[in-house]
């Protein structure tokens, strides 16, 4: 595993050996009307969905079920989650489609460590040549496919193909890629290894602050309590305090309709809401009072 100067240094050569070959514009992006009437009713991990432009340098390349975000920095692009191995083509085609060649993605991010977050990773990461970078607390799942032990849904959720890992990221660390602030917060909970990222992203002076908040969700195998792990519902805890204090004017969940987002693309909600990251903890803490209550009154 590389240090952190070694690390520095990759993001970096990564990015200026980008910006020498990325294309001057991208075409104008499919809309979210689109994305929107071609998911309507199909939500599948794998389903495929036309790609969409958010706001600014960032831009909607998932499945109809499962999020995967691309950023054009300046040093070159950025993408966040793989959905399943299965949709890797896809996304790679939905990458072309905006105008860009996938080659011109160096930095490979993850929310969770889950297979229909990160079960394309290992595809993409072949056909791309990008690095990936994690939190510690990811990169043990990351690399061998398993979920870890502490995993709520370990045993339900099946296995995918491991990464290699090029370095690991601390809560709060800005990645140095040039021309873009973008952030990890360690946002634990949905798994030990979740994590969330904040950029900001312009259209002219317009300048707003992307929230890619991780799954807040308590979800589990059928033998799993929650209040047998009192440590972990504390953690989980911890996150849906942190989360209200993210910078949020556009918030997207790794699953999008956790966040209405083909509504909000499509110009059926309003697509910057201030208020996003506190009503998406307030939600999932709330789920979480509820799924221990159900417990200490003995249902299933």
């Amino acid at each position: 595993m590389s240090g952190k100067p070694m690390l520095f240094a990759a993001l970096l050569l990564a990015g200026c050996a980008s910006q020498a070959e990325a294309p001057a514009s991208a075409p104008a992006a499919p809309t979210g009307q689109a994305l929107a009437a071609a998911c309507e009713g199909r939500d599948g991990w794998s389903d495929p969905a036309p790609p969409a432009k958010i706001f600014g340098n960032s831009y909607y390349v998932g499945t109809c079920g499962i999020s995967a975000v691309l950023i054009d920095a300046p040093g070159g692009l950025v993408l966040i989650d793989a959905a399943t191995e299965e949709a890797a083509p896809a996304i790679l085609a939905n990458i072309r489609a905006l105008g860009f060649d996938p080659k011109q993605v160096h930095t490979l991010l993850a929310s969770h460590e889950h297979l229909d977050h990160v079960g394309g990773l290992r595809a993409l990461q072949d056909a791309t040549g990008a690095k990936i970078y994690a939190r510690h607390e990811a990169v043990a799942t990351l690399t061998s496919g398993e979920p870890e032990a502490r995993d709520p849904q370990r045993g339900a959720i099946p296995p995918f193909r491991g990464v290699k890992i090029a370095g690991e990221l601390r809560d709060g660390e800005a990645l140095p890629i040039p021309g873009l602030d973008l952030t990890l917060h360690a946002t634990p909970g949905h798994t030990p290894g979740s994590t969330s990222w904040t950029w900001r992203s312009c259209e002219d002076s317009d300048c707003r602050t992307i929230a890619y908040v991780d799954s807040l969700s308590a979800v589990s195998g059928d033998d799993y309590r929650f209040t047998d792990h009192p440590d972990y519902v504390a953690m989980m805890r911890a996150t849906f305090a942190k989360v209200p204090a993210l910078p949020c004017d556009i918030l997207i969940t790794p699953h999008p309709g956790a966040s209405d987002l083909f509504a909000r693309l499509a110009g059926d909600a309003p697509l910057a809401d201030p208020g996003g990251c506190r009503t998406y903890a307030a939600e999932a803490a709330k789920r979480l009072a509820d799924r221990l209550a159900k417990e200490a009154a003995g249902k299933p």
